[in-house]
């Protein structure tokens, strides 16, 4: 039933019932309201591959439980504080500097809850275990759905808290071990913790930073400017700064631990300058932090009174695990994007027949469905920890998919999508900053070239091998094409390591994308192995052939116009096992 009064404009002359019913707004249902876990047929075949049926059994109802909490309660609380973001009170009514961040009640709503039900608690972890589901996988299961509501509140409780509780037990003195301990007593997905790199000569080039910090007993005196520091309103920073008396460079950088609080209970030296005025994820409050004679503690050994001179790399190795969280990130706005296309083309009517029937259209939905599914491969591969070179990769594919995804989704709601009234405006704003945390596609690449210069790109290889040792049995063309393109992937290495340095560094874009394609192309034969064998179905088995046919096949002289249609004549398996709507 509408909730919108009927106009006389909704009753011209020229209009009738069949041209009325495009006009009927209630059809127009997107993702909100939908549990995100059971519409989800590729989550679902996630966590049958990863936890096994006997674990999914014990792990369904939770995942229902937060599909539900995600697809409801937090998108709207996550709209509501898009409109009403955080803001500030330097000032207090005698004139007092207290840097104050109010964040808005739809804002801690949406933290209470997410809070009380995160997977990342630690009796939730040790249920997990027992009833044999990895928490990680579950974990991550969580994030990607949240993500999808609101990347800014995964920002916002997940920034950096495993990174301050495990260098405050490792270094910091007694007493504020148990300070850091009280502060992350709900676990370390709280939203009380902050990163703190960036200055105003930017964010890449951390050697080049000017915080610094002198001894001053146990503690030191921190002091500098940091230019772009999200969460701002948490309790416990890590904070990068060069030790008075170290060297001007990256063996001067060391972590740091700053609290809100004082030891002896007052305000610490924490000045908010003032609010970013961000182009997106507005719940996650971003500001210009100043830093006068802070309380610090050193989160590193001091076997030379400075720090051991590795504390840029020790963050540095910490940072691996932040950019598989944004890749999840990308990965979830592409998802949200996907899902209201779907939506939308199955509701909009033009040219006398749905959007969804359009050929263009369809093809646009399965070159979206294919993208999607590849990402999750990558995102969801377990043995990524293990790769030194997958984070980068998986990071550099997902957080651009991310942006591409809702900007295609725009175009699929057409003008509607570049409303803020709509959904997709939203997604692409919040999706555009991915590309840019825990470092761009450039630095990226850059820690690519580390990986290969070490020789530790060998086990990504031999992780490709394995993936493609599962493909379905027999002389699958897509499984002789990626081992092939494996292949020339040896050999592209080869040759870029005999280019000189000036244009070895501008052919490591290139090369980083090679091999995201091979590895995404890889882990989807994996999974159409796993599903031949253990499901007798074949539909992975065409995302694969369909992303193996437009990432690494020649597409010969004609471009591949005269491929065959596969996207379109099966365009109901892609779109059917990449999206469930049950709503009546």
């Amino acid at each position: 039933m509408a909730s919108y009064l009927i106009e006389p404009v909704d009753r011209l002359p020229f209009g009738g019932p069949d041209k009325a019913r495009r006009y009927a707004t209630e059809r127009y249902r997107g993702a909100a309201g939908l549990n995100w876990y059971g519409s989800d047929p590729t989550l679902r075949f996630l966590m049958h591959r990863h936890l096994g049926a006997g674990a999914l059994e014990w792990a369904a109802p939770h995942l229902e439980r937060a599909g539900a909490l995600m697809g409801g309660p937090i998108l709207e609380h996550a709209e509501e504080t898009d409109r009403n973001p955080p803001r500030l009170e330097r000032y207090d009514r005698w004139g007092h500097d207290v840097s104050r961040i109010v964040m808005p009640p739809s804002f801690e709503a949406a933290r209470r809850e997410l809070v009380a039900g995160s997977f990342t608690r630690p009796e939730f972890a040790r249920e997990a275990k027992a009833a044999g589901a990895d928490p990680v996988t579950m974990g991550l299961a969580w994030n990607y759905l949240l993500y999808q509501a609101d990347i800014g509140m995964g920002c916002a409780l997940g920034t950096g808290g495993d990174m301050v509780v495990l260098m405050a037990e490792a270094f910091a003195p007694q007493d504020v071990k148990e300070r850091v301990r009280e502060i992350f007593a709900d676990g370390m997905f709280s939203g009380e913790a902050a990163q703190m790199f960036t200055e105003r000569t930017g964010g890449s080039d951390l050697a080049a930073l000017e915080s610094t910090a002198t001894p001053a007993g146990d503690a030191w005196r921190l002091n500098g400017l940091k230019w772009f520091a999200s969460n701002a309103n948490g309790s416990a920073f890590v904070v990068l700064a060069k030790a008075e008396g170290g060297p001007d460079g990256s063996r001067g950088v060391a972590p740091f631990l700053v609290l809100r609080e004082r030891r002896d209970g007052g305000h610490n030296g924490i000045r908010v300058r003032r609010l970013k005025d961000k182009l997106g994820t507005r719940s996650v409050a971003s500001a210009e932090i100043e830093f006068t004679d802070a309380e610090a503690f050193l989160l590193a050994p001091e076997s030379t009174g400075t720090g051991d001179g590795k504390g840029l790399g020790r963050m540095m190795e910490l940072t691996n695990g932040a950019r598989l969280g944004i890749a999840t990130m990308g990965l979830s706005c592409a998802r949200r994007a996907l899902v209201e296309s779907l939506c939308y083309a199955r509701s909009r009517e033009a040219f006398g027949a749905a959007l969804i029937d359009q050929p263009l259209m369809r093809r646009k939905l399965a070159e979206l469905i294919v993208e999607v599914e590849a990402a999750q491969a990558l995102v969801f591969d377990g043995f990524h920890t293990r790769l030194r070179l997958g984070p980068a990769l998986i990071k550099l594919r997902a957080a651009r998919l991310g942006v591409t995804a809702a900007s295609d989704a725009i175009e699929v709601h057409g003008g509607n999508g570049y409303i803020e009234q709509w959904p997709v405006a939203r997604i692409l704003r919040d999706a555009q900053v991915n590309p840019i945390w825990e470092g761009g596609d450039n630095i990226l690449c850059l820690d690519v070239r580390r990986a290969v210069e070490k020789d530790q790109h060998l086990p990504f290889f031999d992780r490709l091998a394995e993936a493609v040792r599962h493909a379905p049995p027999g002389d699958d063309p897509t499984a002789l094409l990626v081992s092939d393109r494996i292949d020339r992937l040896r050999e592209a290495l080869g040759r870029w390591r005999g280019l000189d340095p000036v244009t070895a560094e501008a052919r490591l874009f290139p090369l980083a994308q090679f091999m995201a394609d091979v590895y995404a192309a890889a882990l989807l034969l994996e999974q159409a192995g796993w599903e031949r064998r253990e499901l007798g179905a074949d539909r992975k088995a065409l995302v694969a052939r369909l992303y193996a046919r437009a990432h690494l096949a020649d597409q010969g002289p004609l471009r591949g116009i005269d491929h065959a249609a596969e996207d379109l004549e099966r365009f109901k398996d892609l779109a059917d096992g990449a999206f469930a709507d049950d709503r009546p």
